[in-house]
């Protein structure tokens, strides 16, 4: 099969072929239909720790083509499928408690030599995170199901009252889903804040009450403008750098929430006091559960989401290296999808 394979940080991806994924025991063999690229692909890809010869690529859908011998559950070859990419331990507690992203041993689908991705022709996947997809829910939405459970999962963490005052930092695809959700969920003022001039646009072409641009005007002003005076009772934290958690606690309002989904690789400092004194209740969420797969493709099946404004360009396999790197310097589009 064709496949985008790393071969040291800040190369770019490299169109190979290399081997077919077997159809292991307890595997099933999908051939890929879109997959799409995420920002922590684009973190890994600079990373002197990724190893060499890896397959990214965690979001995707496909159909069967191939199962194990001993593959259970009814799946049979051609249905149109998306998966968590999850390769947990199935015998922790935590696995028992359904939490799968977060066993101690999950390998993610396209971050190991052991779990290859799927910005190829093919991926191997377990049977049990299989989702399936229903007919009216193509395989471009499909690929976009894992980000929107993301997305999904960070807003259910904080378990939002109606009339709630919500402020996102950062509209890449999880702010974008953070925004869809926080919506479906009865937030009375949904204001984003983003440097990007695009993504501020999509932000307020899916419903958000108003976008920031932290470069030109104070947050907490803006913010306070844009709701009649408020603070936040929601922070979701979607950009990942440091020093976004201190400001998050600065903005929010008394007793308010802090919901950490972006990804610091460095070390992150703040003074608990800020936090204190306004007692901040501060979650951090990590990936999603497959009740918030299952939320989102019923919410698309039923059509109260549209996946549609998130997607904004979709290339080639042979496209894949360049697109790759014009996303890690300008990270103006939301979601671009590869179409092995």
């Amino acid at each position: 099969m064709r496949a985008a394979v790393f071969r040291g940080a800040g190369s770019p991806l490299s169109i190979e072929t290399v081997p077919d994924p077997e159809p292991h025991s307890g595997r099933i063999v999908l051939a890929v239909e879109r997959s799409g690229i995420c920002g922590s692909d684009l973190h890994m890809a600079q990373s002197a720790h990724t190893p060499q010869g890896l397959i990214l690529g965690h979001e995707f859908a496909g159909s069967i083509v191939a199962m194990g011998s001993d593959v259970a559950g009814g799946w049979k070859q051609g249905d149109r499928v998306t998966a968590l990419p999850l390769n947990a331990c199935n015998s922790c507690t935590t696995c028992e408690r359904g939490l799968f992203a977060l066993c101690s041993q999950n390998l993610f689908t396209g971050t190991s030599l052991l779990a290859q991705g799927a910005y190829a022709e093919f991926v191997s996947v377990r049977p049990d995170m299989l989702q399936h997809l229903p007919a009216n829910v193509g395989f471009d939405e499909g690929a976009m199901v894992e980000p929107l459970a993301v997305g999904h999962h960070v807003v259910s963490m904080a378990a939002l009252p109606h009339h709630t005052s919500v402020l996102v930092p950062g509209c890449g695809p999880i702010g974008i889903a953070v925004v869809l959700f926080a919506l479906r969920a009865g937030a009375r003022h949904v204001v984003v804040s983003e440097r990007s001039a695009e993504r501020r646009a999509l932000a307020m072409a899916i419903g958000a009450s108003a976008a920031i641009d932290p470069e030109a005007v104070d947050v907490a002003q803006a913010f306070a403008a844009k709701s009649l005076g408020t603070r936040p009772h929601v922070v979701f934290e979607c950009v990942g750098v440091p020093g976004m958690l201190r400001q998050a606690i600065d903005l929010v309002d008394v007793r308010g929430q802090v919901i950490v989904a972006g990804v610091v690789l460095q070390e992150e400092t703040f003074l608990p006091l800020a936090a204190l004194g306004k007692e901040v209740t501060i979650r951090y969420s990590q990936a999603y559960t497959e009740a918030d797969f299952e939320a989102v493709i019923g919410a698309l099946a039923r059509g109260e989401i549209e996946a549609k404004p998130i997607h904004t360009s979709t290339v080639d396999l042979n496209e894949l290296p360049a697109a790759f790197a014009a996303l890690a310097k300008q990270p103006n589009q939301c979601k671009v999808l590869i179409r092995p």
